[in-house]
């Protein structure tokens, strides 16, 4: 990539509340020339109106390896489901890791060395928590590729305003932090998608070289 024209950033999961605020504040920066942006369907015009922003609808489960987009300057990943919302182990696996990975191999065979990925607190391939065991495999996958800079961003429950789907659970946790913030220790602490996706964006821009592990304390202490 020519650095004296600008970054060109990829960005997986431009849909959700994460990859929706990583596109709105990729797209304002001004040293970003291009934002690419694959989704199954297309994004709101609330985005769309940026000349810079390129937004091919693709099918994740056979995404277009030749496509010349997947070669940019970063990947920053928030690709994710539920498990509700999927309806089984086997689909929540397939979005939260196989179409993760898949996506990160061809972003590396295409030639794009860095790459940010939206994790979760506490993930382990060893956790006896389905969810986040399956988060810690897909941070054992990606270090395992040949990325020069890998960051994993790990927070705790995301603060983002009202979903599209309904998540009870999820509004009663909220809830419940922002009562309690005072006595809560702040590993634990709702953090905002805004500041995941500040820190995304931080790191993809700055591409320290190796791994590096955010989380999600150390993103309330940046913001």
């Amino acid at each position: 990539m020519d650095e004296t024209k600008g970054k060109t950033l990829l960005v997986l999961g431009g849909s959700g509340l994460v990859g929706m605020d990583v596109l709105r504040q990729a797209l304002a920066n001004p040293a970003i020339a291009r934002v690419v942006a694959p989704t199954r369907r297309p994004l709101p015009v609330s985005v769309t109106h940026y000349a810079h922003l390129l937004n091919p609808q693709v099918d994740f489960s056979a995404l277009p390896e030749e496509a010349d987009w997947w070669q940019a300057d970063a990947a920053l990943c928030a690709l994710g489901t539920t498990l509700k919302q999927a309806g089984s182990k086997d689909a929540f696996r397939k979005v939260d890791r196989e179409y993760v990975c898949g996506a990160a191999r061809l972003c590396l065979h295409a030639g794009t060395r860095t790459f940010v990925l939206n994790s979760s607190l506490g993930a382990s391939a060893r956790s006896g928590s389905f969810y986040l065991r399956v988060k810690g495999e897909v941070e054992q996958d990606l270090a395992a590729m040949d990325f020069r800079s890998l960051t994993l961003v790990r927070p705790s429950l995301l603060d983002g305003g009202p979903r599209p789907e309904n998540r009870p659970g999820e509004v009663f946790g909220l809830l419940l932090s922002r009562s309690f913030k005072p006595v809560i220790p702040k590993r634990f602490r709702a953090v905002k998608t805004s500041d995941v996706a500040a820190a995304m964006l931080q790191a993809a821009l700055m591409a320290p070289v190796g791994k590096q592990v955010i989380e999600s304390n150390a993103i309330l202490r940046r913001h």
